[in-house]
């Protein structure tokens, strides 16, 4: 769950977004982070289940090691990236790649829920040792730099890339009311997820609408939450990133709910978010994630989400510009 670059910049640290691809309608459409006082998802472990430590366990920092377990900061509400599934366990991609990389480093990767434009904060408070969020690579988040007011707002993170995926816009269905592109979107309302790429768009874009009149941006703590406004007649659009915005138009209300208008933009790499000062952990899950794309474990996992067009060839280390 980048405000220059989807699911997510923020303006007070920047996620983003997506190029999923899935089947509907003979279309190829895909079929998706705290606040730390939420109570943390002791259901939400991605078990990597490993008999002994993995191949890649000494690349790792010894208070890991020791512990065992990796935590991971997300906002479990962003299908299909990560979310809960029908038995109340954290499913989605990001927790099947943390499985794949358990596997590697001999350890469990611990997803614990927080909402998304916090996840920065939470990792700097080390709360957590990583975030894994659908989080947008991106400059300003290197740097600590907000990217709506591009001023600094605390310490960067370093980023692992491993995904790329851009940003859409989706109305109700059969209502598009002529939006195709952000312009489009001039004297309209939109809804968002705080923090994210989508917000930072609808920014941007307003700034420039002039006389067309400025969008009016409500934003929420999760991107349920705006799709549920938009579903209820509160907004003319939506937008999120790619893969989450077309899987919401596949399963909600049995594929009735919404649409996509048209082409995703800005498509930039997801990282995953570890601290500065944690090099060696950064580097070890490169060298993990670099291991399950040779092995195919990597393949295995975009394919069964049916994001493929969003695959990477090898892990990059703060790729995102």
């Amino acid at each position: 769950m980048t405000a220059s670059t989807t699911r997510r910049t923020t303006a007070a640290s920047s996620r983003i977004a997506a190029v999923g691809a899935i089947a509907v309608a003979g279309a190829l459409l895909l079929t998706g982070c705290g606040d730390q006082t939420k109570s943390k998802d002791n259901n939400s472990s991605s078990s990597a289940s490993t008999s002994g430590k993995g191949p890649l366990f000494s690349k790792l920092p010894k208070e890991i090691q020791n512990k065992g377990v990796i935590k991971v900061g997300s906002d479990i509400a962003y299908a299909p990236v990560e979310f809960k599934d029908k038995d109340g366990k954290t499913a989605g991609i990001d927790p099947d790649l943390a499985d794949a990389l358990g596997k590697q480093l001999g350890v469990k990767f611990q997803f614990e829920n927080g909402t998304f434009d916090t996840l920065v904060t939470g990792l700097r408070a080390k709360r957590y040792d990583m975030a894994m969020s659908a989080m947008t690579d991106t400059k300003d988040r290197q740097n600590g730099v907000d990217s709506a007011t591009k001023k600094k707002v605390g310490e960067g993170a370093d980023f692992v890339d491993y995904f790329t995926a851009g940003v859409s816009i989706y109305t109700a269905k059969g209502k598009d009311q002529g939006i195709k592109t952000w312009d489009d979107l001039c004297g309209k309302k939109i809804v968002v997820q705080r923090g994210t790429v989508s917000e930072d768009l609808a920014k941007k874009q307003s700034d420039k609408c002039g006389a067309k009149g400025k969008i009016s941006i409500e934003a929420f703590d999760t991107d349920q939450q705006a799709q549920t406004r938009l579903r209820s007649g509160g907004a003319d659009a939506g937008s999120s990133d790619f893969p989450v915005a077309a899987y919401a138009v596949k399963t909600s209300g049995g594929g009735n709910d919404f649409q996509i208008v048209g082409e995703q933009v800005e498509a930039a790499p997801y990282g995953i978010a570890v601290s500065k000062d944690n090099t060696q952990l950064r580097d070890a899950l490169k060298e993990a994630l670099d291991a399950i794309i040779k092995s195919g474990d990597y393949d295995k996992v975009i394919a069964k989400w049916g994001v493929e067009a969003g695959a990477i060839k090898e892990a990059k280390i703060n790729g995102g510009v």
